[in-house]
């Protein structure tokens, strides 16, 4: 009997041991505006997305993983720094127009890009930027080495005209003119920085336009004129139909980053993980069963498809119901990348590693989202959601698509995660100037 409870115990203590891991190749792979029921590893039957699905099927697909915010610009920032956008007074959207079309993030925040360039990494980006208009902005400015892409909120796939009217292109820290179908361009330049990096570790971050809007499949026309910004009137089936080509096109590029991958001996080597910025828009996306769209904090607004990709090291086939948000990515890769000098001081994000390589339970915590007069405490099942001078609770481990208002018959929960979420919109605005509603 001592032997065996001695056996037992030593293989209690293997499987707590950390699994053993080199730095990888990272690539962080994020779609715009995609639907928690866009992709076919999510239940998709119409969209065809072989290799996001191959992610799915040789690596980890979360259930419960949620964008920081429910529109764009709020979940760029948290996604960068590890923190709540709040802190960088980013909650909501910079838009092309307006007094916001002047602020971004600030440039003494330190981001993912700084730190792996602190951490040997060689780092680029492709795609969309979103926060900030301004060079002073400019993603190079925020620790990337190379940077092909745009820095507003969308621009026309084909001219590169941002919602202003204005020419949005740019290669480093000059505007350029090119011609081609911003998916592809994404993709091409994303390629090229792999195959100039393959020797040694690298992060590239693929920030896809698709499927946001304008609709434009890579068959179709240009929309914008410089100066003219507006879009034409398109009937539903049109937008449907260009939607599911955009998926389809940034499926396609995935699945070209896969192939090099193979080709170059790098796929045991790399870490792919993919997302979304927040949940579809309503009418167009596939959102699943979840209520709501991008814009609200229903989950139907934050609740996005999430893989992560990394043979020999992630189980392959693996499902998690981790609940997980894109500020934990940061917190992640300083793990990874087993360089922890000048690692933030504080992150509100939480490192997944256990998640990822040991399929283990994240300690217990309270998350949080807020975005105009919505606001939202989440803590293991229980969802509190203020929408004004009404009060939502639902369980969702029991109710993931919140149909049961819980808030009259659990007074005591509600009136907890309350006293958190105040806590909380106290502490990350505190001396904060919002730049952003």
């Amino acid at each position: 009997m001592k032997n065996l409870l001695f056996f037992i115990a030593m293989l209690a203590m293997i499987s707590c041991k950390p699994k053993e891991f080199e730095p990888p190749n990272i690539i962080l792979i994020m779609a715009d505006d995609l639907g928690y029921g866009d992709i076919g590893c999510y239940g998709n039957e119409t969209i065809s997305t072989p290799a996001l699905d191959r992610l799915a099927e040789e690596g980890m697909k979360f259930m419960d993983f949620h964008s920081n915010g429910a529109v764009c610009t709020p979940t760029r920032s948290a996604l960068m720094t590890g923190q709540y956008q709040q802190r960088h007074g980013l909650e909501g959207v910079i838009h092309a127009k307006g007094e916001t079309r002047r602020t971004g993030l600030d440039a003494d925040a330190l981001t993912i890009a700084d730190f792996l360039k602190k951490a040997g990494y060689a780092t680029g980006m492709t795609g969309k930027w979103h926060l900030g208009n301004y060079i002073d902005y400019n993603p190079i400015y925020q620790g990337f080495d190379y940077f092909r892409g745009y820095v507003s909120g969308y621009i026309d796939y084909y001219t590169h005209i941002d919602g202003a009217g204005i020419p949005d292109w740019w290669h480093d820290l000059e505007k350029v003119q090119e011609k081609g179908y911003t998916t592809d361009l994404i993709t091409k330049y994303a390629l090229e920085f792999i195959e100039q990096n393959k020797d040694h570790k690298f992060f590239l971050y693929i920030a896809h336009e698709a499927p946001h809007y304008p609709y434009q499949g890579r068959k179709g026309k240009a929309f914008r004129r410089i100066g003219r910004p507006q879009l034409p009137p398109m009937g539903t089936d049109k937008k449907k139909a260009a939607y599911k080509e955009m998926i389809e096109v940034m499926d396609e590029g995935t699945g070209r980053i896969l192939a090099l991958l193979d080709s170059l001996g790098l796929h045991e080597k790399t870490l792919i993980f993919f997302c979304s910025d927040n949940g579809g828009v309503r009418g167009i996306a596939d959102n699943g069963s979840l209520k709501g769209h991008k814009g609200t904090l229903w989950e139907g607004g934050h609740r996005v498809p999430a893989i992560a990709w990394w043979p020999g090291t992630i189980e392959a086939g693996t499902v998690s119901d981790e609940t997980v948000m894109s500020m934990d990515l940061f917190p992640t890769f300083v793990k990874l990348s087993k360089f922890h000098e000048n690692a933030p001081a504080r992150f509100d994000g939480v490192d997944l590693t256990r998640v990822l390589l040991e399929e283990r339970a994240l300690p217990e915590r309270t998350l949080f989202w807020k975005y105009r007069k919505q606001a939202v405490a989440r803590n293991g099942g229980w969802k509190l959601l203020t929408d004004g001078d009404s009060t939502y609770l639902y369980n969702l481990s029991k109710d993931p698509d919140e149909k049961n208002n819980l808030a009259p018959d659990e007074k005591n929960i509600v009136d907890e995660l309350k006293e958190e979420l105040h806590a909380w919109e106290q502490e990350v605005t505190r001396g904060v100037k919002m730049k952003t509603k």
